[in-house]
């Protein structure tokens, strides 16, 4: 099922388009991943939500402060694989949900579930430490 509103704070699975990607002129990611929806950033006239999502990948980062660790528990409960994930803070997608991009789950909501609140948080602050900095790089996607 594709998840007919955007949750924040909840993993979907998104074909994410990479920054380096975008720059290449590319507008489709290779591959579907668990994405992170962080926020509803604005709202169209026509009261569509327009989203800023945020990729998880097993690639461990460079620098430990731009990417969040998932615990094997929360990846667990969210039926996700057993490699080490995380999520990264240094860039985003963003866009009118749910767009052409979003993928279907075997679920009733279309999603893997919630963060926990305090995981969350931390993303959340973190990521707004970077963007602040200007060491975030958004990626708009076609809608």
């Amino acid at each position: 099922m594709l998840p007919t509103e955007p949750k924040v704070g909840w993993v979907f699975r998104y074909s994410y388009l990479w920054h380096w990607q975008h720059l290449e002129g590319r507008e489709e990611g290779d591959k579907d991943r668990p994405a992170l929806v962080l926020a509803i950033v604005a709202t169209l006239e026509d009261g569509t939500p327009v989203v800023r999502v945020l990729p998880i990948t097993h690639a461990p980062p460079s620098n430990p402060a731009e990417a969040v660790e998932i615990p094997t528990a929360t990846k667990r409960r969210l039926g996700l694989d057993d490699e080490r994930s995380w999520i990264v803070l240094t860039e985003s997608n963003r866009f009118a949900w749910p767009g052409p991009d979003v993928r279907p789950l075997d679920t009733d909501s279309g999603y893997h579930g919630p963060l926990p609140p305090a995981l969350f948080e931390e993303v959340k602050r973190r990521f707004v430490g970077l963007a602040r900095s200007q060491r975030h790089q958004a990626t708009p996607r076609s809608s």
